[in-house]
């Protein structure tokens, strides 16, 4: 009989690339999961890693079992689903990742609710991008991530996982309260051409989207500063530093020297939560997202006819 568990560590090898990196993920040390693959060769009667250089690679034995382990521990994750769905209780561990608009403006009421309503579930939280998180939950290591993508510019949703619309999200301009455009009720983004704007972070995907939705509108992207969270960027358009692009749920408070005017093409992002298919019937799945739509502010639409996980 195979041991789940080994088949497990086989697998975070098999996905992450080495002994070590499935340690990480797994949270135990090198030695055990060396240990259990070693158990496991055992059991089998296979040789499942060889040394290639500083690391070590599959062998064809183990790229069999990495397929069938793949199989099985999938059918796992609906077991347990199915048993917490037949049981209708919200209860165990969600694990949930959120970009960092979502985790300031959404996520704390959402589980505060959720204490409240479900004392029986514990929810870790962890702040990601969505191009990070979204392989995350696909692989197993997050049970839910709170996404995002813009009206010009849709996510691709990996084959595996569903979503449930959150909410949408608006966004205007926050310009220099000096800014010769700042009086307008609203602007087109082609006539801020050749201002210096602030941007998020280099490789995230608000900066990537920023990039190519400034090209769209006509002009090269002049982008003089970076800085992840839209309270810093606020402060430096207030120090007449550049322009932003901002979502209504991204806004916190805005400093005196910002003038936030609409624009007159709309762009809007949607929000939304994605899982792993072999989850959906988990009560704590359902109860997340109904969370998060009742956390949404005032004034953004919530996703009332998204897809969301079949009942129990």
């Amino acid at each position: 009989m195979l041991d789940l568990e080994r088949l497990r560590a086989l697998h975070s090898v098999a996905t992450y690339g080495s002994v070590s990196a499935a340690a990480d993920v797994l949270h135990v040390t090198t030695s055990a999961v060396s240990q259990q693959l070693a158990k496991l060769e055992r059991e089998t009667g296979q040789k499942l890693l060889e040394r290639n250089g500083r690391g070590v690679r599959l062998t064809d034995a183990a790229e069999l079992l990495v397929a069938h382990a793949e199989r099985i521990l999938s059918l796992v994750e609906q077991a347990q689903a199915d048993l917490e769905a037949h049981r209708g209780s919200v209860v165990g561990q969600l694990t949930l990742a959120a970009f960092p608009t979502a985790v300031r403006g959404l996520v704390p009421s959402a589980l505060r609710a959720l204490r409240a309503d479900h004392p029986d579930l514990r929810v870790l939280l962890r702040e990601e991008d969505p191009m990070r998180s979204m392989p995350l939950v696909s692989r197993g290591d997050l049970d839910m991530a709170v996404v995002q993508d813009w009206n010009n510019e849709p996510l691709p949703l990996p084959e595996g996982l569903h979503k449930g619309v959150i909410c949408d999200d608006v966004a205007d301009v926050a310009l220099p309260a000096d800014h010769p455009l700042a009086g307008r009720a609203a602007i087109d983004l082609g006539e801020l051409s050749g201002d210096p704007w602030i941007s998020s972070v280099p490789d995230s995907i608000c900066c990537d989207w920023l990039l190519r939705t400034l090209r769209a509108a006509g002009s090269e992207p002049r982008i003089d500063h970076m800085a992840y969270e839209f309270a810093t960027q606020l402060s430096l358009v207030a120090a007449g530093l550049g322009n932003v692009i901002l979502p209504r749920l991204g806004r916190c408070d805005v400093p005196p020297g910002v003038a936030i005017v609409p624009l007159s093409a709309p762009l809007s992002r949607r929000v939304y939560a994605v899982w792993r298919e072999e989850a959906a019937r988990r009560p704590a799945i359902r109860a997340a997202v109904t969370a998060l739509r009742a956390a949404v502010p005032a004034g953004l639409p919530t996703g009332v006819r998204a897809e969301v996980p079949a009942p129990a």
